[in-house]
C-alpha cells in the first residue's frame, strides 16, 4: 500500500520540524568560532564544547550545510554569514604548501595532521561551490571548479598521495567513486560544471563493474584491482551503511536522468544486497561491519550502531520508494526511520547520539568529535524533506 497524502504531509513536517527546530539549533549559532573563524564542533551531550581543535572535512562539511539551507531553505543572513567563515578558515588554514589539505588542525588553523585520503577537498569543493550560488561569488566558483579537477586528478592517480600502505597487496576501495560521484552532483547542482556528466558516468561505471557481485548480493567496499575478492580480513570486511549511502547516489543520479531505468535498476540492487547484510533481524537498525562470508570481523566496534549509516539508509529506502512504488522499500524506510529515531534521537537536549551498542543502549553520549558533526544527519532530515515536498506537488503521481 501506497503512503497516503496524510503520511506523506506528516512525514514532510516531521524531517522539517526535527531539521529546523532541533539539529541546526543544537549547532548553530553557538558552533561559529567568531575569534579564529570556522567552527567549534566538538560536542558533548548538552552541546558543551569537549574540545576546540577543527576537524578539516567536517569544516567544509558544515560550510556546504549552512551555504545549503541559505540557498534552497530560506535566505537567513546568518546561514549566509556562518558560511562565509567556514569558507575563509578553509582557505586561510586549511591548505599545506604543496596544495594537500590537512585532516586535522588547531582552532587556531594550525597544522596537526594530514591523511592518505583526499576527502577534505571533496568537502571542501561542494562547501565553496554551495557558497558561490549562495554569494554570487565568481571567484569561489573558480576555486571550486578547480579544487575539483585537482580531485579528479588524485582520483585518477596523476596527482600522488603519501600512501600509508605498501603494495603488497594493492587494492581499490568504493570510497573514491562514490565521493566523487557526489562531489560531482553537488558542483553541477549548485554552480555548474561541464565535466560532472561524463564523470559521474564514468565512476558509476567503476561501481558496477569492480565492486557489485551479483554471484554472491553483495556490494564490496574494496577489491583487487582487477575486481576479484582479496580473501583476507581487511578484503572482506563490507560497511553496509556505506553501499546504501552509494546507492542512494546512484538513484538520485537516475532520478536526475528522468528515472533512467538502469540505474534505477543498479541502486536498488545495491539497497537490496546491503539490506539484507546490514540489517540486525533481532534488534533493528544497520550493523557498522560484516565479512563477506560471514566469518568473524576483525573491528571490535563490527556489531555496534552508528549514526551515519541509519541516515543513508532512511534517504537510500525513502528514494527508492518514491522512484519505483515498490511497498517493500516504504516497509524498509518505515523500519529505519522508526528505529533510528527512537534510539539515536536525544529528546532532552537534541541532535542524535553517535554510537550505539547493538542493544541500542548508548555507548558514549557525545555529539561531535573528528568523525561526527553536522552533515549526515541534516543532510538526511533536509534531503528528505524536499522529497516528499516534490512528491506533495506531485499529488503522488510519483511511481508513475
Amino acid at each position: 500500500m501506497d503512503y497516503s497524502r496524510k503520511e506523506i504531509d506528516a512525514l514532510h513536517d516531521f524531517y522539517k520540524n526535527q531539521l529546523l527546530n532541533d539539529t541546526i539549533p543544537f549547532w548553530f549559532p553557538k558552533s561559529i568560532d567568531e575569534e579564529y573563524g570556522g567552527f567549534l564542533l566538538m560536542r558533548d551531550r548538552d552541546g558543551s564544547l569537549l574540545d576546540d581543535d577543527k576537524a578539516v572535512w567536517i569544516q567544509g562539511r558544515a560550510t556546504w550545510l549552512l551555504a545549503t539551507l541559505y540557498n534552497t531553505v530560506e535566505k537567513r543572513q546568518e546561514w549566509l554569514d556562518g558560511a562565509k567563515k567556514g569558507v575563509d578558515f578553509l582557505l586561510n588554514h586549511c591548505f599545506d604548501a604543496d596544495g594537500q589539505m590537512f585532516f586535522h588542525v588547531t582552532r587556531e588553523g594550525k597544522p596537526i595532521r594530514k591523511r592518505r585520503y583526499f576527502f577534505s577537498e571533496t568537502f571542501a569543493v561542494i562547501a565553496f561551490a554551495a557558497y558561490a550560488k549562495a554569494s554570487g561569488d565568481e571567484d569561489m566558483a573558480n576555486k571550486a571548479r578547480g579544487l575539483f579537477e585537482k580531485c579528479i586528478a588524485y582520483a585518477t592517480g596523476e596527482l600522488k598521495l603519501t600512501p600509508k600502505f605498501s603494495d603488497t597487496r594493492p587494492s581499490k576501495g568504493i570510497g573514491v567513486p562514490m565521493i566523487m560521484m557526489n562531489t560531482a552532483q553537488q558542483l553541477r547542482e549548485t554552480i555548474g560544471d561541464p565535466r560532472c556528466d561524463e564523470w559521474i558516468e564514468k565512476w558509476i561505471k567503476e561501481i558496477e563493474t569492480y565492486f557489485i557481485k551479483d554471484d554472491i548480493k553483495c556490494v564490496m567496499e574494496q577489491v583487487a584491482p582487477d575486481g576479484s575478492i582479496i580473501d583476507h580480513i581487511d578484503g572482506r570486511t563490507l560497511n553496509p551503511g556505506h553501499a546504501i549511502e552509494g546507492a542512494w547516489f546512484i538513484l538520485h543520479e537516475a532520478k536526475y536522468r528522468n528515472n533512467d531505468k538502469h540505474l534505477i535498476k543498479l541502486g536498488c540492487k545495491m539497497l537490496d544486497y546491503m539490506w539484507e547484510r546490514g540489517w540486525d533481524k533481532e534488534h533493528g537498525g544497520i550493523l557498522y561491519f560484516r565479512d563477506v562470508y560471514n566469518k568473524p570481523v576483525q573491528e571490535y566496534w563490527q556489531d555496534m550502531k552508528f549514526w551515519w549509516p541509519q541516515n543513508e539508509a532512511i534517504i537510500a529506502t525513502l528514494l527508492a520508494y518514491t522512484i519505483t512504488g515498490k511497498e517493500k522499500y516504504k516497509h524498509w524506510h518505515q523500519q529505519i526511520h522508526d528505529y533510528a529515531y527512537t534510539h539515536f534521537h536525544d529528546k532532552e537536549f537534541g541532535e542524535w547520539f553517535g554510537y550505539l551498542h547493538r542493544d541500542g543502549t548508548v555507548a558514549q553520549p557525545t555529539k561531535g568529535n573528528l568523525f561526527k558533526g553536522p552533515f549526515h544527519l541534516p543532510r538526511q532530515e533536509w534531503y528528505c524533506w524536499k522529497l516528499l515536498e516534490e512528491m506533495a506537488r506531485n499529488s503522488l503521481n510519483f511511481h508513475e
